[in-house]
């Protein structure tokens, strides 16, 4: 298929550097996560301006409870005051709030914020899908054990029982910080989506650079396995 003028409906974002930020900064670790929130609050206000109907946001994985205590309770406590603060501005925008992992294992006053959320914001037309407790390989033992469960084990059964079933399929990933590694995230999505890696650190990663990224795909030519 000729990448010329194509327009990616689902995009994904490893978002990665929020610490070496802070660091090249000379400022607390939590200063750059809280930089990070700042800079996934302007790209979800400039959606509007894209061809983005779904934007998958990598928050929290499965490996990230490895991390110091005080660094999960900060970013805990961000997510607390990012669902409180922009939660009417999802709705006002028209976004639709999707979860993926197994977010239902946070703390019961973070789940029910998130139930609220979900529920407020279902008549959305525009996704924002946020990872939180994800792991990409446990996402695919899940739908093969549900698929199994309900029938035969196909690439469509799995498909639908993964956390992004009724999500476009994914055409871009980004990663931000110089790092070319999937870390354990959208492992079965990204079999034919195109992959993009930046040197900026994810707190310098402005609306501008996201257009950028959508500008270089549309000129990318995608054959999905064919000449």
């Amino acid at each position: 298929m000729s990448g010329e003028g194509q327009q990616a409906r689902h995009v994904a974002i490893i978002m990665d550097g929020n610490g070496r930020w802070a660091k090249r900064k000379h400022l607390p670790r939590a200063m750059g996560h809280r930089k990070g929130v700042e800079a996934v609050r302007e790209l979800v206000r400039s959606l509007k301006e894209t061809s983005v109907e779904c934007l998958t946001l990598y928050a929290f994985s499965s490996e990230n409870w490895k991390r110091p205590d005080e660094e999960v309770d900060d970013l805990m406590n961000l997510m607390r005051k990012f669902i409180k603060s922009d939660l009417p501005e999802f709705i006002a925008n028209d976004v639709k709030l999707h979860i993926l992992g197994d977010w239902q294992a946070l703390a019961p006053d973070i789940v029910e914020m998130l139930e609220d959320a979900l529920e407020r914001t279902s008549k959305g037309s525009r996704t924002l899908a946020v990872a939180l407790n994800y792991g990409g390989q446990a996402e695919i033992v899940a739908a093969a054990l549900k698929a199994a469960e309900a029938g035969e084990i196909t690439e469509d059964s799995i498909a639908a029982n993964l956390y992004t079933a009724g999500l476009p399929p994914l055409d871009l990933l980004i990663r931000t910080s110089g790092e070319v590694r999937l870390s354990n995230f959208l492992l079965w999505q990204c079999a034919y989506a195109e992959m993009m890696f930046t040197d900026v650190l994810w707190p310098d990663f402005t609306p501008d650079l996201f257009k950028q990224a959508l500008e270089d795909f549309a000129g990318r030519e995608r054959r999905f396995g064919g000449r």
